[in-house]
């Protein structure tokens, strides 16, 4: 009998950083995007409750290869000084469906999810947009302001945080990623003046006013999948052209999406996906807010995970 686990490569944190760069990440999502993939069509995933969070199997399949994250959200683990997502990755060879891989999961997760936001904001935000407000102090907000830097040459970054030392441990993270940019420790009043402006938290209601936001801006919100929370306010919702990877993911996950819907200030027929927007089907808007909420789709971990091994 052959022994499955010794023919798997194993991709450490370390070797998926080496092997596969944030461009090279924002890239493969426009890639599969552009290539015709409909996430419409990606498997769906199951979230299933258990003791002190969630467990989260997303299974993918598309161009020809296939793969399963196995993930874990633990809210309390911040406290822990552990991260609230974690996982693992299992690449499987599409034709023989033998595992071929385990790649850290809870690398991947934090490598894919801005890069599937900085892939979507390089086609709607404007060529200008230079200056960007951060809102939270994790993993995330960090590489979102690695990302944001792989599409746009930024100017200026605002770290906003409700934790000062937390905040200021963000900002000295975030200047490897953007040498140039004046970056600094902000306030909400920074929304106002930004170009690019990214929801990081797990807020279960909305972080700021939605008038602070200017017609040209570009707003990603990633902070949550979960139908009740909301980091952006339904009037927000009401001006701006919504883009989100699926309508179906958006009816059963999407919090900003659902909330704004049961407050009558958005319609499901209004929203743009991933889909129409890379085909061309619908263009980006020029006369109000863009903006981008993702949940997390397992097209997107397959499409990274595959520049791995």
């Amino acid at each position: 009998m052959p022994d499955v686990i010794a023919d798997l490569s194993l991709v450490s944190a370390r070797l998926l950083e080496d092997r596969v760069s944030m461009a090279d990440a924002v890239a493969a999502i426009q890639q599969t995007l552009r290539d015709g993939f409909d996430p419409e069509d990606d498997l769906a995933r199951q979230i299933l409750d258990v003791p002190n969070g969630q467990l989260l199997l997303m299974p993918a399949a598309a161009g020809g290869a296939v793969g399963q994250k196995f993930a874990t959200v633990a809210p309390g683990n911040p406290a822990r000084g552990l991260e609230r997502i974690q996982a693992l990755y299992i690449l499987v060879d599409g034709t023989t469906l033998a595992p071929t891989a385990i790649i850290d999961g809870t690398a991947l997760t934090s490598l894919r999810t801005p890069a599937v936001s900085a892939a979507c904001a390089d086609v709607v935000a404007t060529a200008e947009a230079a200056d960007a407000a951060i809102i939270g102090t994790g993993p995330q907000a960090i590489r979102h302001v690695e990302a944001l830097a792989t599409i746009r040459p930024l100017r200026s970054v605002r770290i906003v945080g409700r934790d000062d030392a937390r905040t200021a441990s963000a900002v000295d993270a975030s200047r490897a990623y953007a040498p140039s940019a004046d970056m600094r420790a902000g306030t909400l009043d920074d929304i106002a003046t930004a170009d690019l402006i990214v929801c990081a938290t797990s807020a279960p209601t909305p972080l700021f006013d939605a008038d602070l936001v200017r017609d040209d801006a570009t707003v990603i919100a990633i902070g949550s999948h979960e139908p009740d929370r909301a980091e952006l306010a339904p009037a927000l919702m009401a001006r701006a052209q919504v883009i989100v990877e699926s309508r179906r993911v958006a009816r059963s996950e999407a919090g900003d999406v659902i909330v704004a819907v049961d407050a009558g200030m958005l319609h499901h027929d209004d929203l743009v996906t991933m889909h129409e927007l890379f085909t061309g089907a619908v263009a980006p808007a020029t006369d109000r807010p863009r903006v981008i909420k993702t949940c997390g789709m397992g097209w997107q971990d397959l499409a990274v995970a595959r520049l791995a091994v």
